[in-house]
């Protein structure tokens, strides 16, 4: 596990940005898995600015974001289909025909996820898959549970979860409580993880990651037995250290 402390989140995108873009460059038809958030926005702004200078070429790429609401409408300002239009895929050129999302409208989520899974393995696997993580440890909509999902499935999302999301709406009760994710063995099968952390309420859950006991009650910790992952922190994320 590698680990780099950072003044800002203006370094860490910096960082990642040129990270995913380094293995675009190297691979172009690379598969890129995404997360939304306020935590990849730099990252992705490092992204559209390579682009638009030439620096490297989406075009071949294939990309699948870790997860979804269920019952939000794709075109909501609150979708994860509308983050990921709004702050990247609109700006760079991968063509839509190679952008996949989790359906959280389909009429048979559990046929949903299983066909999000035979996608990844179509496409031979995600190369690099960015990641946050919440203060409670979930990773995508991966809660603390007690098991670890290994697959694409349907979560209801524990209230902490639902509270750290309710800025991005107009109040906590527009928040939706379920959602359809990548499970825990959907993104372990990822060739490198780059995991995102910034400030103080994340060094705990840092802290749990790196040494503490591979639980699913801290969905994240499974990622010990990773053999290539990044952690990127400010130095608030990595206050416990």
């Amino acid at each position: 596990m590698n680990i780099h402390i950072y003044d800002d989140d203006r370094q860490i995108g910096l960082a990642a940005g040129c990270c995913i873009c380094s293995q675009v460059i190297q691979k172009p038809n690379s598969v890129l898995g995404f997360a939304t958030g306020s935590t990849p926005l730099k990252p992705y702004g490092v992204m559209i600015d390579l682009f638009k200078k030439g620096a490297v070429d989406f075009s071949k790429v294939i990309t699948f974001n870790l997860d979804e609401y269920v019952n939000l409408d794709v075109a909501d300002k609150n979708s994860y289909h509308t983050f990921m239009r709004e702050n990247l895929f609109n700006h760079i050129n991968i063509p839509p025909e190679n952008i996949n999302f989790l359906d959280g409208n389909a009429d048979d989520l559990e046929a949903e996820c299983k066909k999000y899974e035979d996608k990844i393995k179509a496409a031979g696997g995600i190369d690099i898959q960015l990641l946050g993580i919440g203060s409670n440890g979930h990773i995508a909509f991966n809660e603390p549970a007690d098991i670890f999902p290994r697959a694409s499935h349907v979560v209801k999302l524990k209230e902490s979860t639902v509270n750290d999301n309710s800025r991005f709406f107009n109040s906590i009760d527009e928040v939706p409580t379920k959602a359809v994710t990548m499970g825990i063995g959907s993104i372990m099968q990822a060739k490198k993880i780059i995991i995102i952390a910034l400030g103080e309420k994340k060094a705990k859950a840092i802290k749990q990651l790196i040494s503490g006991e591979v639980t699913p009650e801290c969905p994240a910790s499974m990622l010990q037995f990773h053999p290539d992952v990044t952690l990127m922190l400010d130095r608030g994320a990595a206050s416990l250290l």
